[in-house]
């Protein structure tokens, strides 16, 4: 239950003086549907409006606020022509110009011979100043309705600052004084304000004071937050009935005597830590880290069999239905020296084969299946499962994998990504989980020339194509668009596929994107793994789970709009075959100066560790795992990037707190209640429900 003191917060923004239902509805679209929505609505920027200069001494392209006297009013001389006002101080004069007037409202403002007080961007038109359509214009004796500095905040059609500005300052008036959830002394170290006024300060931000205690007072609060309820799921989760799988390694050894290939030390490693936390009795809840090709695949199969060889079943789920097609091969071709069977379950597809395929799993006849998130449907039952393999995790939820956990009694979780992440934000995604990291490759692994190449050269990539794809290569061409677009000069994959095609013959070039229908997306990828095409024209489509050894060329047009971890994944789908490869990196000239260090960067290493904190350095946090993603975490306050510390603070805290006091029932845990319900009201409910 929601505590009673924060009942203001949680009230609708309809009840604020001007918050109709119409604009309830705009303002649900901008930040939400309660008070503490737009509280959060915090501002991007500041406007500074104490520059107040003499004509004859103001800056162009400045926002001023000027003392002047109104001499006479030009209406138009054309229909939707510029209505001048022009006013003058004891230096110059400048034209106050407006636009689409009605009325007569600008006579009621600017009285000829009266004083005015304006604030706005000033510019000069040929030799004289002009500001078009003032910010503010009052009166001498209201001169304080202009704020020295204002917020900028992100708006929405229908909602201008200034009703933004009125709707916070009557939130603020909501906010209550809250227990405090620190402890006295850490407010004491870093001089941190209540939250109250750290929320007020946020929303009247000036000059200098975006870094300072008020700003990480509020920054560490979400942290804290977030890590309590990521260590709450986590004691929740572990405590829930876990099971000890006791394996007997008749499966794994098997395993091992029949792989081409030799272990990694990295690999050897996770599968250990994944073997002890499966013997024990709590749930196990891992994260399988790995660079492109590290090997995750095998490490996740010895997982799969130990459960298997307890007498459970197994599941391995995957965000896209090629990823997991591709698992499936794979798998299916490791497992067949050990005569067992490995099941595929996709959305689509509703025939005999599924039908066959769901009742083996309630059956328990199959053991072991690969699937997308059609595994977490209703009427997928399984028998016992005791191991949710869950790939890609940074495209789930929480709540999807929980939903596949809840298939079985006491369901062990791994999950797998092949985005390296540093070790801050792996904090703040993953907080909830231990981590495994393989940092080795697998020996025999191709290392991948790559080369920047401009795109007025394209000729001499299309030629070199076409005489690599004479001498038997695989050439993967990825395009950041599907069609032509009239506003982003960008090529089209299908453009580019015809252009190909021209080269190289209409059966040597295929083309597969998102827009496509699954089977005929299936119908290409199959020919094209089959050697059936010499060019694979995509979308980023092909960024994971697609892996044809014979491709050993990744031509990425206009790589300059994409970010460093995309590129990585994108160079990671060559390289896995016995002949040499080559990424080339095409960009349009000129290059900024960060995508000048980002292509550097991939020229020089193939490390996707090394690369992943370039790209956090370089563009913070926000897209390195892709805030749309529903797995990724966004912050109101907090940048992972700027607030490493913090993270590592909270992160500790957090499991500090929740040993002292594991149900939040103290006075300081009931404080710590209203914070989660403040950032998370939702998980908030939930998690201390449950707990």
């Amino acid at each position: 239950m929601r505590p009673q003191i924060l009942y203001p917060l949680f009230a609708n923004l309809t009840s604020l003086k001007g918050v109709g239902p119409r604009m309830g509805a705009l303002y649900k679209k901008l930040c939400g549907d309660y008070i503490v929505d737009l509280l959060w609505h915090l501002p991007t920027g500041i406007i500074d409006r104490s520059y107040a200069p003499q004509l004859c001494r103001a800056e162009k392209g400045r926002v001023a606020t000027l003392h002047l006297k109104v001499a006479e009013h030009v209406p138009p001389t054309r229909p939707g022509g510029p209505y001048r006002i022009f006013a003058e101080d004891q230096t110059d004069q400048i034209a106050l110009t407006y636009f689409n007037v009605k009325g007569d409202y600008l006579n009621r403002i600017y009285p000829p011979g009266n004083e005015i007080v304006v604030s706005g961007l000033i510019e000069r038109y040929r030799q004289s100043w002009v500001m078009n359509h003032p910010d503010y214009a009052v009166s001498p004796g209201r001169e304080a309705e202009i704020p020295k500095f204002e917020p900028v905040y992100p708006l929405t059609a229908g909602i201008s600052g200034k009703m933004l500005q009125k709707a916070v300052a009557q939130a603020l008036t909501r906010a209550p004084e809250l227990a405090e959830w620190h402890d006295a002394a850490l407010i004491s170290r870093e001089a941190w304000p209540s939250w109250k006024e750290a929320l007020r300060i946020a929303h009247a931000p000036c000059p200098g004071n975006d870094d300072t205690p008020h700003r990480r007072r509020l920054a560490y609060d979400e942290l804290l937050a977030d890590q309590l309820s990521l260590a709450i799921i986590r004691a929740h989760h572990k405590a829930s009935g876990g099971r000890s799988f006791k394996a007997t390694g008749r499966l794994t050894s098997r395993l091992e005597s029949t792989l081409p290939f030799a272990l990694t030390p990295g690999q050897k490693q996770a599968i250990a830590e994944i073997a002890k936390d499966v013997a024990a009795p709590k749930r196990m809840l891992r994260l399988l880290q790995g660079d492109v090709g590290s090997g995750k695949t095998v490490v996740a199969l010895y997982a799969m069999l130990q459960a298997v060889e307890a007498g459970a079943q197994a599941a391995l789920m995957a965000p896209t239905e090629i990823l997991a097609k591709q698992h499936h091969a794979t798998l299916a071709k490791l497992l067949g020296p050990l005569e067992l069977d490995i099941g595929l379950l996709l959305g689509r597809g509703r025939g005999g084969d599924r039908q066959a395929t769901l009742e083996a799993l309630a059956t328990g006849k199959l053991k072991l299946v690969v699937g997308t998130h059609a595994l977490f449907q209703e009427d997928i039952a399984f028998q016992d499962l005791g191991l949710a393999v869950v790939d890609e995790q940074h495209r789930f939820g929480v709540n999807q994998r929980l939903m596949l956990s809840d298939k079985g009694r006491g369901v062990d979780i791994l999950a797998m990504t092949a985005t390296p992440i540093p070790r801050t934000l792996t904090l703040t995604a993953y907080g909830d989980m231990d981590v495994s990291r393989l940092m080795d490759k697998p020996v025999g692994r191709q290392k991948i020339e790559t080369r920047l190449i401009d795109m007025a050269r394209l000729d001499e990539v299309v030629a070199g194509i076409k005489r690599q794809a004479t001498k038997g290569a695989q050439i993967y061409w990825v395009c950041p668009l599907i069609e032509e677009s009239e506003l982003v000069d960008l090529a089209a994959a299908t453009e580019r596929a015809d252009l190909l095609k021209q080269f190289l013959g209409p059966s040597a070039v295929g083309l597969v994107h998102g827009r496509m229908k699954a089977t005929e997306k299936d119908s290409v990828m199959n020919k094209f793994s089959a050697g059936d095409l010499k060019v694979l024209v995509a979308t980023t489509v092909i960024e994971v789970g697609v892996d044809v050894p014979k491709a050993s060329v990744m031509v990425i047009e206009h790589a300059e709009r994409f970010g460093l971890a995309q590129l990585h994944q994108l160079r990671g789908r060559v390289g896995r075959g016995s002949e040499k490869s080559h990424c080339l990196l095409l960009y349009q000239a000129p290059l900024g100066e960060m995508s000048k260090a980002r292509l550097k960067m991939m020229r020089e290493t193939e490390d996707g560790f090394l690369i992943a904190e370039e790209d956090l350095r370089l563009r913070g946090a926000g897209e390195l795992l892709g805030t749309k993603q529903s797995g990724a975490r966004e912050f109101r306050v907090a940048d992972p990037m700027r607030d490493a510390d913090l993270i590592d603070m909270a992160h500790g805290d957090a499991a500090v707190i929740l040993a002292k006091d594991p149900r939040l029932e103290s006075e300081r845990g009931k404080a710590l209640r209203t914070l989660l319900y403040l950032f998370n009201r939702d998980a908030a409910a939930r998690l201390l429900r449950a707990g």
